[in-house]
Order: structure tokens, then sequence, then C-alpha cells
């Protein structure tokens, strides 16, 4: 983005660091403990599942950074299979993760802390009936929209600062736990449940590769910085130090978290838990347990905020790269935030909200998430491979390494085709059809002009709204000396200002007619 050529909204390490802490833990800590000891059956052989997953998530991150640092455009795996023209790739999953996967993961945070802060809230408010289910929507939507407003602002002034102090709160809430845990073993003796970590486990490898991929669940959102990696102070030194420090912050806080909960409850226990934390504080914390509610609350708020940050820049990478309408690819020029994708992404979240069981939506889409894995990986290959120019800083990592996760990402799409087929049949659909929407769309050179004229009327109208004007790739080539910098957006603009942004539009769609790889001009 134009306006962060000087760094003034960028983030540093620990803002970077704080979405990756925040971005992977969120409420899975406090409920997939359960599905991992249902399959190891055993304390010590669910610790290894969580190590191991921990190494995994380092390993993907390494190829990751190389990635970062060597594409330096948003979008994350979009950016990069569209960095070697597979066009029609990455639009399926673009299509996929636009539409579903991010506004379905929004959902699920918005709802599940209001089903926590109505939990929380019983003692002093009543709640029953249908009243329960518009209060949990409510609270949800209400916390969506703050973050929302939140996030136009400048990413390090506002939205970062706030994603570092639910960084905080984040770490105290876990730490509780397991302050609570390390108390009762070190100075009460509670060590029955650990004194033979081992028994019982069952090696059974089926249960081993689902309890892994529930444990790599609970680690999804270590990509995060690969979504924004334009808005980060010197990708080259920052990416790498606070990808592996979150990764590593995680790590500990999963394990140490684990062992908390096996000081106090045995394998039965926490096998027979829906809600371990909540289990977990009704055991030791007494009368405080009804803080924990509100503790988790407090953890998705941080999830919910970098939730946001990820869904939206992969919808302006999206419309920049010219896959979506350009009033998608609309970025202040005073915050540098990108308030049309945004905007979109909080309505989208809360449309899907409504269409059923958003667990099963997330059990179509997941695998598409592993499956875009292997063509990214496959795409650092080919750039290898054709020696396809990158950015002299890059940080370049084995060869080995990237063909190790490569092959780990195709094992985790394969294990739901065993598992459960309906679940991966429904979900090769849905790419699928963003293939095809891709060759209707995007594909043809010239454009309907009905459609041209929407593209417009909706990117004058959204750069009005959101006093923003239009980034798009294409235009970045051009002649900047041909357009003036300085476009007014407000409600008060004058003609000429609406035909500058219309410039903007129009020049990218003339410059993409006659391209290797037209790009969509809706």
């Amino acid at each position: 983005m134009a306006a962060t050529a000087g760094g003034k909204h960028k983030m540093g390490f620990v803002g970077a660091t704080s979405y990756m802490i925040g971005n992977i833990i969120g409420s899975g800590i406090f409920i997939t403990p359960t599905s991992i000891l249902m399959r190891t059956h055993s304390v010590g052989l669910s610790l290894i599942v969580w190590s191991l997953c921990a190494v995994i998530a380092i390993l993907g991150s390494l190829c990751y950074i190389e990635l970062g640092t060597s594409i330096r455009d948003p979008g994350c795996d979009f950016a990069y299979i569209c960095y070697v023209k597979w066009y029609p790739i990455a639009f399926a999953f673009m299509w996929v993760s636009v539409l579903l996967t991010y506004p379905a993961v929004l959902a699920i945070q918005a709802e599940a802390f209001g089903e926590y802060l109505v939990e929380g809230l019983q003692p002093i408010v009543c709640f029953d009936g249908p009243n329960v289910i518009y209060a949990k929507k409510l609270l949800g939507f209400a916390l969506l929209w703050l973050l929302t407003w939140l996030n136009f602002f400048s990413l390090k002034t506002f939205a970062s600062r706030f994603q570092i102090i639910a960084t905080i709160a984040k770490l105290l809430s876990t730490g509780l736990v397991i302050v609570t845990g390390f108390y009762l073993l070190i100075f009460r003796g509670w060590t029955t449940n650990l004194e033979s970590p081992m028994s019982g486990s069952i090696w059974k490898a089926g249960d081993l590769v689902l309890a892994l991929y529930g444990g790599l669940w609970a680690y999804s959102g270590w990509d995060v910085l690969n979504y924004g990696s334009d808005e980060i102070e010197h990708p080259k030194r920052t990416m790498p130090l606070a990808m592996l420090a979150g990764i590593g912050i995680v790590a500990v806080v999963y394990v140490a978290i684990n062992v908390a909960y096996f000081v106090v409850l045995d394998v039965d226990a926490m096998s027979d838990s829906h809600a371990v934390a909540a289990t977990f504080s009704q055991k030791v914390l007494g009368n405080f347990s009804f803080a924990i509610p509100f503790l988790i609350g407090v953890l998705l708020c941080g999830s919910l905020n970098s939730s946001i940050f990820v869904g939206s820049r992969y919808m302006f990478a999206a419309a920049r790269q010219g896959h979506l309408p350009s009033c998608f690819s609309c970025v202040n020029q005073e915050t540098d935030s990108p308030r049309a994708a945004i905007f979109a992404q909080t309505l989208l979240a809360i449309a899907v909200s409504f269409i059923g069981d958003l667990d099963n939506l997330i059990g179509y889409v997941i695998f598409a998430i592993w499956f875009q894995r292997v063509f990214t990986m496959l795409g650092l290959l080919w750039i290898r491979y054709k020696k396809i120019p990158v950015h002299p800083d890059a940080i370049r990592m084995p060869t080995a390494l990237i063909v190790f996760f490569m092959l780990l990402s195709a094992s985790l799409v394969l294990i739901p085709v065993v598992q459960e087929p309906e679940v991966t049949a429904i979900g090769l659909v849905i790419v699928a059809s963003g293939m095809i929407m891709y060759f209707i769309f995007v594909w043809p050179k010239n454009t309907p002009v009905f459609l041209q004229r929407i593209n417009e009327a909706t990117t004058n109208v959204t750069s009005i709204v959101f006093s923003a004007l239009p980034d798009l790739k294409k235009f970045d080539s051009l002649d900047q000396n041909d357009i003036s910098p300085a476009v007014n957006c407000s409600p008060n603009a004058k003609s000429d200002d609406f035909t500058e942004i219309t410039k903007r539009i129009s020049r990218f769609d003339t410059d993409s007619n006659g391209t290797e790889q037209p790009r969509q001009r809706f």
C-alpha cells in the first residue's frame, strides 16, 4: 500500500509477535485437549502430540518466511500462487476463503464470544428461551462491529496496539490456569495423574493422525503475517523473529496449560469434559470459577481482531490483483487501512452466521486450506526451478524442508478422504465452483460494458463513503506523474475527483487487455 512506504503505519516486532500469538491462541486450547486425549488415551502421548504439532508449525512458518520475504505482496497463499501466474487455482481457493472460510471463522468466534459472555452474565441477568440465542448473536455482533471500527484506523496506532493489549490479556488468562496447575504440582504435591504418563497409550496410526490433525487446527494461524507482509517494518528481520517467537511462546503455553489440566484432572475426567477449562476452574478455583467465561471472552477479542486483519487483507489482495471488484481494493490514504474489505468481511460474517451449523461449514472448507498450501509449496519450488526473480532481501530455506512440508500438507488433505469422504467431496465441489467462476468472469478479455459501469459506480461510492482510493496492482506500474496524488474522496468531492477515481479504474482495465493473463474487470 502506498501509504506505508515510509513505514508510518507499519508494525514492528512487538506488534507482529502479538498478531502471531493472538491469531493462534483461541478457544481451541480449551476444547482441543479433550479430542486429542480421546485419540491418545494417555497424558504422555497427548503431550507428545502437542509438541509435535508445534514442530510442524515451526517447519511451516520457515517455508512461509521465505515466501513472505521473497514476495512482498499481501494476501498470503493467494498472492504467492498469483506470482507464478496460476490464476485459475488462486481464484478457486480465493473464492472459498473470501466467501466462506474467513467469514465463517469470524462468525464462530463472534458467537463464541457471545456464548461465553452470556454464560458469565447468567448469575446477574436471566437469559431464557429464544432470548439466549438473540443475546449471543447481538453481543458477538457488537464486538465484531467495534473491532471493525478499530481496524478502520492506522494499524500501528490503533489495531496493532489493541492486539498487543489483547495478547497480554490472553496470556494472563491462560497464565491463570498454568500458575494454578503448577502451584498445585510443586507446592501441594498433586502428582498422581502424572506418575505413569504413558499408561494406557493407544498407538493406532489412524487415531494418532487424527489427534495430530486436531492439534494442528489449534496451531492454525501461524501464517497471519503473510497476509500483510507489506505492512511490516523490515520484513527480513521482523518476520522470522516474530513468527518463531510467536510460535515458540504459543508452544510453551499449550504444553504448560495441558500439564496444568492433567495435574487437576485425570484422563477419564478430561475425556468426559466438553469444556476442560470450565471443569478445571470448578475443581480448583471455587467461587472464582465464574471469571473463566469472561477470561475466554477476552481471549476471543484478540482472536477476532487478528481474524479481521487476515480476512480483510486476503480480500484486499484479491481485489488488488483484479480477481474481485476494484471497490474492495479501496484504501484510506491517511491510515492505509483497506476499509472496504474490512467492512465487507464483517457483513459476510454476519450473513454466514445465519446459514446453519457453522462447525459443519468449517469442516467442508478446512481441507481447502491445506490443499492450497500444497499448491503454494509447489509454487515456491516452481520459482526456484524457473529462477523467477524475487525480492533481493529474500531469506532462502532448504529445498528439502519445502518438499517435506508440501508432502505433509498433502497428507493432511488425504486424511479426510479416508475418514470423511462426504466432507471432502463437498469441499472439492466448492473449490471447483470457484474455478468455474474464474473462467466465466475473469478469463474473458472483454468484460461486458454493464459490469464495467457497475464496477466504476461501486468504486466511486466506496471511495466517498470510506474516504479511500482504489489501490490496483496494475496501477502501481503506471507513470505516477500522469495522475494527481491528491484526490478528494469526501462527500464534497468535485467532479474532477470522480474523474480521477474512474481514470484509475479505466487505466487498470485498459492496461489489462492484451496481457499474457488478463485480469477481471467486473
